[in-house]
């Protein structure tokens, strides 16, 4: 036989992959003839057999079913491999592993019927078991055991379990008759494929499209942390790097620089909570094949904590991408360095925009970047919509409008499951209320314009704990304009209003009301949206004595709540007909309580005139008459005039004295009281 047939093979994973490929073969076509009484009996039987026999004598083998010519393969191999430079994914899988070359051998031997189903049926006809056309432990034991060394196949085979390189297909069997797989993925990157997505929960990045460190639009202070990151992970002094912060805010792509200053890919995995998902022992093999950053995607609920379990036939760093609740463990992220990515301000964002838009796009970046606090990641996919809706205008620039509606239909699909959204319009004009209520709404609105320029002004003591969330708490009986107040605020200041379902956050079982009403705050604050949550006592409510589990439990949801609303970032709208009901701790957090008492005569009276249609023909004295006996709030106001217009349209006219008395009276019967106008006057005055 002679030497180095392969020194003029290029240097590719491919070929590479190959030559394993055919040092399986040639241990299969030796152990194969040993079963049978010639090679042409072999032949036989597997036609197609013969034809991977001469391809291997062609490269000089003089007898392609011996072992010898198997180690002389090996041999062969390994020259070649010695002057490869490249990245060589079978060969750092080796490295990595502490394997040889005969255990690679088998891990290519379970996987050859990934190439060639054909083998499928050797192994099924060996094995005497039909329809299994993956090979057994006691096969390929057989196979690889030496008559010197009766523990040869276990020391093969062993490993390539324990890293999890192969996987059993039928656990419940006795041990001698597993049968092994190579996972989908992880056969693909050996084989020199770089899939996007090698699985539904994976996302691979290869190293030419990830972004530098200086790429990246982020504060200097975090700048300045992260350039000294790759250095720390490459001497080994920290082990891991977790990456905190909102949804679509850049973490992964934090990560994807810091991969790409130590010269890999990024390999995204998400899904994996617990440390025994039998999908982890995958994790570690693939990152290595793909010479790639594993990073490890967690949304946890408060208090939960994410496992990451320990990354076999791997070398190297991790990553771990967090939200801003809870926490991560295990043996991969004992040393880990962390990093927190904040929304960013409104330069940063200015400079988001434009990236994502191009010079000169945007009609106006100041405004737009100061009106709409979004994540990197959400004005990047704003942008894209932005400029659809500009175009769908015939306009080259995109305007405030464009980015509003653009920002709705982000709103759209990642909140509408969560909470409901309200119809805004309007400005306070449209509110009757008195006028220290009044002033209280125009503070309310003044601190959410600036809510996040009020840190830069106030001192150092004040400065520190302060965020850009508003919560505001407005107290008052039913009806008397409090939901109405938020709508109104949400139009002044353009943004959008959500509504929290109760029903929809609020669940029986231990920690999951905790968890939807983090999902749901988390989104608000990603997204800029107002929250309101309607009759917020029933979540607010004062904690109670521990006097049985749902005591407990209850004020374990409490204690959340009073957390979660003093690190919100977002504006939060906490609406209740009875104040005296919410937790004294609740009210200290809030940074705006007020009050919305029931109208007196002169409020009812300019409700009436906010109401009423503008053709009414109601006679001024009944409407005073109605405004100062009528003690109705401005839910019922409402309804009355809602009424009234009713009959006014079966009655083919304007709202009259008469039609408004009627619709007065059935507001009462409603209610279940006794109408205190004035029938004799009223009539009187009729004729």
């Amino acid at each position: 036989m002679k030497r180095n047939p392969f020194k003029n093979l290029p240097a590719s994973p491919g070929e590479h992959f190959k030559m394993f490929f055919y040092a399986a073969v040639l241990h299969l076509l030796y152990n194969v003839s040993k079963s049978f009484a010639s090679p042409e009996a072999v032949f036989e039987r597997f036609p197609f057999l013969a034809g991977y026999h001469n391809e291997l004598a062609q490269t000089g083998l003089a007898g392609a079913n011996s072992l010898d010519a198997f180690s002389w393969w090996l041999d062969a191999l390994r020259d070649w491999e010695a002057k490869a430079k490249q990245h060589l994914p079978l060969r750092a899988l080796r490295e990595a592993a502490h394997l040889d070359h005969s255990t690679l051998t088998a891990l290519i031997t379970v996987g050859l019927i990934e190439e060639d189903v054909r083998f499928g049926a050797v192994f099924e006809e060996l094995q005497g078991t039909p329809g299994q056309h993956r090979p057994a432990i006691s096969l390929l034991s057989g196979w690889w055991r030496d008559e010197n060394d009766w523990n040869r196949s276990r020391a093969n085979l062993r490993p390539l379990q324990e890293l999890g390189l192969v996987r059993i297909v039928n656990p419940e069997s006795p041990r001698m008759e597993h049968v092994l797989e190579v996972a989908g993925p992880l056969w693909d990157a050996l084989r020199g494929e770089q899939n996007e997505t090698p699985a539904s929960w994976l996302r691979y990045r290869p190293l030419p499209e990830l972004a530098s460190l200086d790429d990246l639009i982020l504060p200097d202070e975090l700048r300045d942390q992260l350039k000294l990151i790759p250095d720390l992970l490459a001497a080994g002094e920290a082990q891991a790097v977790i990456v905190r912060g909102a949804q679509h805010n850049g973490r992964r792509t934090l990560l994807g620089a810091v991969a790409r200053a130590l010269g890999r890919g990024l390999l995204e995995v998400s899904g994996l909570t617990k440390a025994n998902d039998e999908r982890w022992p995958v994790v570690g093999p693939l990152a290595t094949a793909l010479h790639a950053l594993p990073a490890i995607n967690f949304d946890l609920a408060p208090e939960e904590t994410g496992e990451v379990a320990r990354l076999t036939a791997y070398q190297g760093p991790c990553g771990v991408v967090l939200g801003k609740q809870g926490g991560v463990s295990g043996e991969s992220v004992g040393r880990a360095l962390t990093l927190t990515v904040n929304i960013p301000d409104a330069n940063l964002r200015r400079l988001h925009w434009q990236r994502a838009c191009g010079a000169g796009k945007l009609s106006d970046p100041d405004k737009i970047s100061e009106r709409f606090r979004l994540t990197a990641g959400n004005i990047h996919r704003a942008s894209r919509l932005a400029q659809t809706y500009a175009a769908l205008a015939g306009r080259g620039a995109i305007t405030l409008a464009d980015v509003q509606e653009a920002s709705r239909a982000l709103n759209r699909q990642t909140l509408d499951t969560l909470a409901a959204r309200l119809k805004t319009s309007g400005d306070w004009n449209q509110l009757a209320v008195g006028s220290e209520t009044r002033r209280e709404l125009e503070n309310l609105e003044c601190r959410c314009r600036h809510r996040e320029r009020l840190r830069e002004v106030v001192g150092f003591s004040l400065s520190s704990p302060l965020n850009p969330g508003v919560r505001a708490l407005f107290s008052g009986p039913s009806g008397t304009g409090k939901t109405l107040a938020a709508r109104l605020l949400a139009s002044v200041l353009q943004m959008d209003l959500y509504r929290l379902d109760l029903s929809a956050v609020v669940n029986k079982y231990i920690g999951e009301t905790e968890k939807n009403l983090n999902q749901v705050f988390s989104r608000a604050e990603e997204l800029d949206v107002i929250l309101l949550l309607d009759e917020g006592d029933a979540l607010l409510t004062q904690r109670t004595g521990v006097q049985t589990s749902n005591d407990r439990y209850a004020n374990l949801e409490t204690n959340f709540l009073l957390q979660r609303l003093e690190s919100f970032e977002g504006i939060l709208i906490v609406t209740t007909n009875a104040g005296d009901r919410i937790d004294n701790a609740f009210q200290r957090r809030m940074d705006m309580l007020i009050n919305f008492p029931a109208p007196d005569a002169l409020g009812r009276w300019a409700i009436w005139q906010l109401h009423l249609p503008s053709t009414h023909e109601v006679d001024s004295w009944f409407l005073e008459e109605a405004a100062g006996r009528c003690s109705l709030n401005g839910g019922q106001i409402r309804n009355a005039a809602l009424h009234a217009s009713l009959l006014a349209l079966e009655d083919g006219g304007a709202i009259t004295s008469a039609l408004l008395e009627a619709a007065i009276k059935h507001e009462y019967r409603k209610a279940g009281a006794v109408c205190p106008l004035h029938v004799e006057r009223v009539a009187t005055a009729l004729h």
